[in-house]
């Protein structure tokens, strides 16, 4: 429970609403809003005064500002991303595939590959460019199971050339992830990825 004190059940339901409406608008895409303008569209919703655009007009707009905002954050994490890789190759430990997916290995792996048809037994930790932790089975220290033609395609290219054991840092291209669609949240449209692996075992 919250130390502040609000003055009613009315008030704290109010404030909660849009904590949650704000978070989930966030995870969707949307980075910013004109807070006062937001809260007229709440005000005269409520009240029943007449919009000063009419909702087949509201949407149109949201859509074509949303697509907007989505292709100039897709150029912008696309060529982002191709600067990284580009960089990345010149490490002399990082391997690069005819697809395009980079990787390091950390630990060599002492078991047999998977084969697309496996399940397999993985702990992973997901990092954007710049460091932000996305997901990570390490941190939940729970580990994952999932077939290996089930997840992104460049992780089902790495898993099939991991011995069991093994334990690889994978540099995703955008094409190889999510592409231009992202995946809601932090992953943005076009974002390159970096996963730790380790395949722990094939079920």
């Amino acid at each position: 429970m919250s130390d502040y004190q609000f003055k009613n059940d009315l008030e704290e339901f109010s404030y909660s609403l849009g904590l949650t409406i704000s978070s989930n608008l966030m995870q969707s895409g949307v980075k910013d809003i004109d807070a006062l303008q937001f809260l007229a569209g709440l005000q005269d919703t409520f009240a029943g005064n007449k919009p000063k655009i009419n909702f087949e007009t509201a949407n149109q707009i949201l859509q074509m500002f949303m697509a907007a905002q989505n292709d100039e954050e897709a150029a912008r994490n696309l060529e982002e991303g191709l600067m990284f890789l580009s960089q990345n190759i010149q490490n002399k430990d990082v391997i690069e595939t005819e697809s395009g997916l980079q990787y390091i290995v950390i630990k060599a792996g002492y078991g047999i590959n998977p084969s697309i048809d496996d399940e397999v037994k993985c702990h992973y930790h997901g990092t954007l460019l710049n460091g932000t932790v996305f997901d990570s089975s390490v941190e939940r220290r729970q580990p994952a199971i999932f077939p290996v033609n089930g997840v992104i395609q460049g992780w089902t290219e790495a898993l099939e050339m991991m011995p069991v054991g093994a334990k690889w840092r994978l540099f995703i291209p955008s094409d190889l992830a999510y592409g231009s669609e992202g995946a809601g949240g932090l992953i943005g449209p076009n974002v390159t990825l970096i996963f730790d692996v380790e395949l722990l075992e094939i079920l």
